[in-house]
């Protein structure tokens, strides 16, 4: 009951059940985002780190979408932005944080 998908599906879900899902507390499953930089000398692979977790503790994640949600955005109604509504990968900002979400390796 707590996964992105089924916040993003559930539009109207009761205070009750947003207070359960918020106490079964953020999907934090480790995805498979990765991405190529063409550079001057070779190329770059960048792969996603889900230490990325720990350092944000509002992110969440969907293995159904692949891509990254903000989980207080999600659960209380935030406004409507990539965080809620299409998820995201790559570098981002949400509120004061910019986020590196996948790693060069």
């Amino acid at each position: 009951m707590n996964s992105v998908y089924f916040l993003l599906t559930n539009k109207d879900i009761t205070y009750e059940i947003r207070t359960e899902i918020k106490q079964l507390g953020r999907p934090i499953p480790d995805l498979i985002i990765s991405k190529t930089d063409v550079g001057k000398s070779r190329n770059y692979s960048r792969n996603f780190n889900s230490s990325v977790y720990d350092r944000f503790k509002w992110l969440c994640g969907c293995p159904k979408r692949n891509k990254l949600f903000c989980f207080i955005c999600l659960v209380m109604g935030g406004n409507r932005s990539a965080w809620t509504q299409e998820g995201c990968v790559g570098k981002v900002r949400h509120g004061n944080s910019s986020i590196v979400l996948i790693v060069k390796i």
